[in-house]
């Protein structure tokens, strides 16, 4: 089984890419971020004539998340338990300023089961600066994940069933193969960007947003890539600005982090630089894990 991780920065600009790589890459169940549609615009009919189910979230022209998925594809939920909103978000994306009373929660995460394995397609909150409400968002909206998610990998008890709830942030019972898959907007290692220096006093290395990743590998996760991909100065995405990509200047952002029940079956992990060259590539190019069946 083959999942597959992509920030596409916009489905609908990137069609043809996100399905010509489908095509050639084989790939089961492929978590979407940043489609940057609602989900009237996402383009549902495309994905099923090639073969997938498609469980779409988006609510404005920002962020946006999917799964697509040709083994099955059950049990949607659009959050995870406790998933924090952020109130800015009512201004920024021309929402109903009555909604004010309670932050909305964004379109940055879709679970869906897939092949008998819980997919999480995560577009975590980029934080913008140190100190501003984005970044302490970003700290509550880890955190929560990171319970949610440990509550989803430890064994299950010998009488103990999990109950589904209609609520929509239901996740699958403790114990299950989980894999948290996306765009972290964390750079866990100074190795994992061209230059750390660049990012002194910035977002994404701060150590408050590095204790917040590892802290899912506390939690009993692995993060496959590293995993399988241990290379320094291997990267994820690369700026679209001053040559990014030729001069190698990336940041290593995306990552699959699998509860005990599913890094026990994986066998391999491929980041597909090639998905960056070429006319109207993404900043980010797709991250594949292959598990034993």
């Amino acid at each position: 089984m083959r999942l597959v991780t992509w920030n596409v920065n916009s489905i609908r600009t990137r069609l043809d890419r996100v399905l010509g790589f489908l095509d050639r890459s084989q790939t089961d169940v492929l978590a979407i971020q940043e489609t940057k549609c609602r989900d009237d615009q996402f383009p549902t009919q495309a994905f099923e004539a090639a073969g997938y189910q498609v469980a779409h979230f988006g609510l404005s022209q920002w962020n946006g998340v999917a799964i697509a998925s040709r083994v099955g594809l059950d049990d949607v939920a659009t959050q995870f338990p406790d998933q924090p909103g952020f109130a800015k978000a009512i201004i920024e994306d021309d929402m109903d300023p009555l909604l004010d009373v309670v932050p909305p929660v964004e379109a940055r995460a879709i679970g869906a089961t897939c092949g008998g394995v819980r997919v999480w397609s995560l577009y975590v909150p980029h934080g913008r600066a140190l100190g501003d409400p984005h970044y302490t968002y970003k700290l509550a909206w880890l955190e929560a994940l990171r319970t949610a998610a440990q509550t989803w990998a430890e064994p299950r008890g010998p009488r103990e069933v999990p109950q589904r709830s209609e609520d929509t942030s239901w996740g699958r019972g403790a114990g299950d193969a989980v894999a948290l898959m996306g765009d972290w907007n964390v750079i866990p290692l100074d190795t994992d960007v061209y230059n750390v220096a660049d990012f002194a006093g910035k977002t994404h290395v701060s150590p408050p947003e590095r204790a917040a990743f590892d802290a899912f590998g506390k939690a009993g996760y692995t993060e496959l890539t590293r995993q399988f991909i241990p290379e320094e100065h291997t990267y994820t995405y690369w700026d679209y600005q001053q040559l990014s990509f030729p001069r190698n200047k990336g940041l290593r952002i995306d990552f699959c982090w699998a509860s005990p029940a599913l890094a026990s079956r994986a066998s391999g992990a491929l980041i597909d630089r090639e998905e960056r060259k070429g006319k109207g590539a993404s900043d980010h190019v797709p991250v594949i894990v292959d598990l034993t069946d």
